[in-house]
């Protein structure tokens, strides 16, 4: 076993905690199938919202702890639900009339209100595709509706004719009364409107593998169930598709969990066995509500990457995910320091630290070196003291802070310094609330800045938070933290902020007196 084997399987980082589980489901060898298989869910109901990133993103870790583990093969497949009836028009699409004419037909067969895919399906398809690809992940793209038609789900289908009243008493123990009198787990396609039909079967045939119905205008219809002419309701659905692929792990998300009995005992009944399951909490908005792809709440990845980088959004994304979290934009900042921090962590840490380490599992145990000499909420209050338009504003005080950091050089900071701006621009500016200082904070303010009048000692972070932090202590302020609070106010017009020494000494001594000079002729309240 090698140093990175023995630590994997000692670690209790949630990835190799799955990894473990699922290692033993197989035994420790590899599948009569070849291979390990994971799977990841998608309804195209909607455009693709974050959530759906974080559960591609959490599997891949996940599979990429269990490679380190050992050495069995592995697939990811990200399934699409694109053979659903839409239930509603989502409200943050064009052309919702037309939409709403096309209520419950196959998602692949709505017209796509965009007007550059095949369907609405299709559309949503090509998104989520997109947005996983910008990532770099290594997956399979499956459609429900090709599965379906195709007749690579036929045999399961058929087992499932077989064996219709097991699988109908699994679902009805699960109904209510009013539902159980007309459910079934079959939902035929009518072959005169094209819509996924909520109607009770007449009759279900094992023998010729069909089911009979009242298509919508009263006709009786028999259909085959392979082919694509009948889907499975969304419940039977999950456990069926988990045996015809042989899936051995999956991850949804907290709302399932009470479902997860019923998939499992449907992949049974169905010949299959039941895979490892990883229950995650919802994301939210910054209301606290669930982040719905009908409502578009909340941040899209697309809105994301408009202020920070890709590995900022994975390392949110790996924190705490049996943890509810707020999905909105304040919660960009922090993550995008925090991963900074872990990379330059990583540099210094044995094995045993390392697997435990965030980045390990962002990177897939290869992380690159921080050239971040900066942190982002550095970045937003000089972008706010100096009035930066563009990165280019923030470079001139990066280099004096810094004389050895370049755009090509330090990428990463490059990169940093123009979300900065356009983050504070956006969200910064617009909330900032400056106040005029209290008798003793205007007191100590005069104090410090006779100081750096004065200032002879070293132009370096510790030093002036050392000397700001002694003037925040002699002036009596208890706890501390309102002294530094107090200059964030009135300085910044933020209550929170960086470390005020590493601030004086990016933005500069003469520019900090200026700031504090102004704001004590109440120019900036």
């Amino acid at each position: 076993m090698t140093a990175l084997q023995d630590a994997a399987m000692n670690s209790k980082a949630w990835p190799f905690e799955e990894a473990r589980r699922i290692l033993k489901r197989v035994g420790g060898k590899v599948p009569e199938k070849g291979y390990v298989l994971f799977e990841t869910g998608y309804g195209p109901s909607g455009l693709p919202h974050i959530g759906t990133f974080g559960e591609v993103a959490r599997t891949t870790m996940i599979r990429r702890a269990f490679e380190a583990i050992c050495d069995i093969p592995t697939r990811l497949i990200c399934f699409s639900d694109d053979l659903d009836g839409m239930r509603k028009v989502p409200d943050n699409v064009p052309e919702q009339e037309m939409l709403r004419e096309n209520i419950q037909r196959p998602l692949t067969s709505v017209p796509d209100p965009f007007g550059e895919y095949d369907s609405f399906g299709g559309h949503n398809n090509a998104m989520l595709r997109r947005f996983l690809d910008t990532f770099g992940f290594e997956y399979e793209f499956y459609s429900a509706t090709d599965f379906y038609k195709s007749g690579r789900f036929d045999a399961v289908l058929l087992r499932a004719v077989e064996r219709y009243d097991d699988l109908m008493k699994v679902m009805l123990a699960s109904l209510r009364e009013e539902r159980s009198a007309t459910y079934s787990i079959f939902l035929p396609i009518s072959p005169k409107t094209g819509r996924v039909l909520y109607v009770p079967i007449r009759d279900v045939n094992a023998k010729d593998g069909t089911i009979t119905f009242d298509d919508e205008d009263g006709t009786e219809t028999t259909l085959p169930v392979t082919g694509g002419n009948v889907k499975l309701q969304w419940k039977p659905d999950f456990g069926a598709r988990w045996a015809a692929l042989d899936v051995d792990f999956e991850m949804y998300g907290k709302d399932h969990s009470t479902n997860t009995p019923i998939y499992d005992r449907i992949c049974e009944i169905l010949g299959g066995k039941k895979p490892e399951h990883f229950t995650y909490e919802l994301f939210l908005d910054e209301n606290g509500e669930k982040i719905s792809k009908s409502k578009g709440n909340g941040l899209t990845i697309d809105e994301w990457l408009t202020y920070a980088s890709t590995e900022s959004l994975s390392y949110f994304m790996y924190l705490k995910p049996k943890t509810a979290k707020r999905m909105h934009f304040d919660v960009i900042p922090k993550a995008v320091d925090e991963y900074h921090q872990q990379l330059r962590a990583f540099a210094t840490q044995d094995e045993a630290k390392r697997v435990d380490n965030p980045v390990w599992h962002i990177h897939s145990g290869n992380p690159p070196e921080s050239k971040m000499v900066v942190p982002f909420a550095m970045l937003l209050n000089l972008a706010s003291v100096s009035a930066a338009k563009d990165k280019a504003g923030l470079w001139g005080f990066i280099r004096r802070y810094a004389p050895d950091a370049s755009p090509e050089g330090n990428p990463d900071l490059d990169q940093a310094a123009e979300f900065a701006v356009r983050y504070f621009n956006d969200f910064v500016a617009p909330k900032r609330q400056f106040r005029l200082p209290t008798e003793q904070e205007r007191t100590a303010m005069e104090d410090l800045l006779a100081r750096l009048k004065t200032w002879d000692g070293p132009m370096e972070d510790e030093a002036l938070q050392t000397m700001v932090f002694a003037v925040g202590k002699e002036h009596g302020f208890e706890p501390l933290r309102d002294w530094f609070k107090a200059l964030y106010e009135v300085l910044l017009g933020a209550s929170e902020g960086p470390r005020f020494g590493g601030f004086i000494a990016l933005y500069g001594v003469d520019e900090t007196v200026a700031l504090i000079e102004s704001a004590l002729r109440g120019e900036l309240a």
